[in-house]
Order: C-alpha cells, then sequence, then structure tokens
C-alpha cells in the first residue's frame, strides 16, 4: 500500500527521455505526481504538460517564451539556470530526473543532491564529467543516484544485493547502430538522415548520432566505472543488435547475471522512479517470448553477440582511454564530442571526423585534477578547440 505519492521534478521535460517519464506517470498517477518542470525553448510542450499534469512550478530556458508562457499557465514559470536551480529545489520532489543535455543542470543537480534528493540520471555528461564528484556529494547527504540508461540499469538490476568484490567484470551491449554492416568505405558517405535512422531504439539528434559512432558505449564505460566503482579494465563492449539483453554481470565464480527486456525506455524509467519496488507494466508486451524477441521475428534463445571492430569504431577506444587518463580528460571527451556531432548534424563535417575531432581535441587540451571549478574551465576550453578542428575539417 502506497500511503503518498511520489513527487517527480523533470529537468530536460520536453525530450525523449522527458516525454517518456512523463508517459510512465500517466499510467500510474496514483504512484507518482509531477512537481517540476523545466525544458529548453519548447514553450509550446511545456505549456501542454504543466496542463495536463497540473504543474505547480516550471521553467525555460528562453527568456521571450517564458514570457509567453506566463501568459496562458497558472504555474509559476521561471527563467535560465536560476530557473532550473528553482525547480529542483523549490519543487519539494523526492526523485529529480536528469534528463538535459550538457552541463546546463550540473549546478542544480549538485544542488539537489546536497539536499538529499534522489536524482535519476539520464544526462551521460552529468557521470562522464563529474561523476567521481555527484557520488561523493550523494554519499554525503545520503541522496541515491539511480541510472536510467537501459544499459546501467540492467547492471545495476543485477547488482542488487551483490558484493561488489566478487564482480569480475561488467559487460555492456551495443546495437552497433544503423552502421553496423554497412561497408567501411561508404562510411565516409553518410548523411545525418542516415545516422537518425537506429534500429532498435527511438532517441534523439545527440544519442542516435552517438550510437552511430559508438560514442554512446565509450561514454556509458566511463558512466559504469564511475557508478560502480570499477576500473575501466573490468568493463567490456559487447555487440548485440537485437537490445533485448542489456547488460551483463560477471562474478569471480564464474556465474553470469544479466537483465532482458524489450528496448523501450520507459522500463528503465518506471525502474528508477519506483526503487526498490517496480511498477506494473507501462508497455503492452506481456508475453515472455515476445519480450525476448520473438515480435520481432528473432529467436529469443540464439541472440547474437560479437566483439566491436575497433576500426570502425574508434571512438570506444578513444573513452577508455579518457578513463585511463581520469581527471578532467573525460569532460573534454565529451565537450569535444558535443561539437562534432552539432557540426556533423548541420553538414559541417564527415561522419567519420567526429571521433578525430575529439582525439585532436584530446591531445591539445591538458587534463587538470576535477572539481566543478576546473570543469567549467576545461569544458569552454575542450569547445574552443573542438570548433576550430571542425573549421579545418569542414568539408
Amino acid at each position: 500500500m502506497h500511503t503518498r505519492r511520489r513527487r517527480v521534478a523533470i529537468l530536460g521535460s520536453t525530450g525523449s527521455i522527458g516525454t517518456q517519464a512523463l508517459e510512465v506517470i500517466a499510467c500510474h498517477p496514483e504512484r507518482f505526481e509531477v512537481v517540476g518542470l523545466a525544458a529548453g525553448r519548447r514553450a509550446d510542450a511545456l505549456a501542454e504538460q504543466v496542463r495536463q499534469f497540473r504543474v505547480p512550478l516550471c521553467s525555460l530556458a528562453g527568456q521571450a517564451d517564458q514570457a509567453a508562457l506566463a501568459q496562458v499557465l497558472d504555474a509559476r514559470v521561471l527563467f535560465g539556470s536560476e530557473g532550473l536551480r528553482s525547480v529542483a529545489l523549490e519543487s519539494r520532489a523526492d526523485i529529480i530526473l536528469a534528463a538535459t543535455d550538457g552541463m546546463v543542470a550540473f549546478d542544480a543537480i549538485f544542488a539537489a543532491v546536497a539536499r538529499g534528493i534522489d536524482i535519476a540520471v539520464a544526462n551521460k555528461e552529468l557521470i562522464v564529467s563529474a561523476g567521481e564528484l555527484l557520488l561523493a556529494a550523494a554519499e554525503q547527504s545520503g541522496s541515491r543516484i539511480i541510472p536510467v540508461d537501459s544499459e546501467h540499469s540492467a547492471l545495476f538490476q543485477a547488482l542488487q544485493g551483490e558484493p561488489l568484490n566478487r564482480v569480475s567484470s561488467l559487460i555492456l551491449t551495443a546495437s552497433g547502430g544503423p552502421f553496423l554492416s554497412t561497408p567501411f568505405e561508404d562510411l565516409a558517405h553518410v548523411k545525418i538522415d542516415d545516422a537518425l535512422r537506429h534500429p532498435t531504439w527511438s532517441m534523439g539528434v545527440k544519442n542516435s548520432v552517438d550510437s552511430a559512432t559508438m560514442m554512446n558505449k565509450g561514454l556509458e564505460v566511463i558512466e559504469a566505472s564511475r557508478l560502480f566503482g570499477v576500473p575501466g579494465e573490468q568493463i567490456g563492449v559487447v555487440i548485440h543488435p537485437t537490445s533485448i539483453v542489456h547488460g551483463f554481470v560477471v562474478f569471480t565464480d564464474g556465474s553470469i547475471k544479466s537483465q532482458l527486456s524489450w528496448p523501450d525506455m520507459r522500463i528503465p524509467i518506471g525502474y528508477a522512479f519506483a526503487y526498490p519496488d517496480r511498477l506494473d507494466a507501462v508497455s503492452s508486451l506481456r508475453d515472455p517470448l515476445e519480450c525476448l524477441g520473438a515480435a520481432a521475428g528473432v529467436d529469443g534463445l540464439t541472440h547474437r553477440f560479437e566483439r566491436v571492430d575497433s576500426r570502425r569504431f574508434p571512438a570506444l577506444g578513444l573513452a577508455y582511454r579518457a578513463l585511463r587518463e581520469g581527471g578532467t580528460a573525460p569532460a573534454v571527451l565529451s565537450a569535444a564530442n558535443e561539437i562534432a556531432v552539432s557540426a556533423f548534424e548541420q553538414g559541417e563535417i564527415a561522419f567519420q571526423a567526429i571521433p578525430l575531432v575529439v582525439a585532436e581535441t584530446m591531445d591539445r587540451v591538458v587534463p587538470h585534477e576535477l572539481s566543478l571549478d576546473t570543469l567549467a574551465s576545461i569544458d569552454r576550453e575542450a569547445r574552443s578547440v573542438a570548433i576550430e578542428c571542425c573549421s579545418r575539417m569542414e568539408r
């Protein structure tokens, strides 16, 4: 029996993860209450969300949009980074979904963690760039950091009740993206629309391109190391095109635990919101064989796994390099990748230039000891260098 609905605030509510999170909440109104929403510049979409869920507090990045929004809503409407912080702290949320891109919500999330508020993490940059600092702050305040990425949710679930000193390795699965079978020589000519045709997941532009380069899996290796305290050499990646198995934990006695589900982000979102409980299914997939892949014409007992081709996916090796170098190196990797992906999206650089921009930026930006102050300055430096690299690699 649930005596009180859990109060949820969402930073990044109009993006792919944010909208799916609201779908989960809409299916379980007896379990959850939306107390705060923050979005970028999609004022109309935010307004509709605020009306549907009767949200008392919201924030927008754009000041002009904020003024227009305030005229049509009863909710308190805030602006910019201070608005994000207010949604995080003044909404009295029990859990905050961090689903923004980049570093825009870092201050808000760190402030919430200091208050002991639980964080459901769907922002890769937050853990990649500042995971050590965030986990240390959470340990001090009692805040729980619960992963939302399907792979980290899988590992988190498989590790429940298990002693970490008996973990031999963690294995992340990767779909291989839309170019897994594309002839290598054709990769020089792929366009943004090609990169967005992900075979199993529905994601935004940034995550779709990262999946195509496999930078997303590299960032997830760094995340796994931070979240679970496992060094990079004990974290592996395997190609698994059907995206039914999301992760494996290998134990010292040779036992292996994995988590399987249909590729539906509402499942790990719901698990994070309800943890340590589970929700009734949001997805209509209730037949176990269907969940194992039978609906897609796949034999659920013979799913394919294969090793990663480092020539095809050089971005993965760059992430392992950043993890070895430590300090601010992962932040440099993440910032440079954001710039390179944006340049590819705009047609300014070729697809295969993305890891080249990241590698050159890592070569030129010297890593520093990690702190929130150095993080901000190193992020600016990395972005500046990456922009200069992109300008020289223009098509």
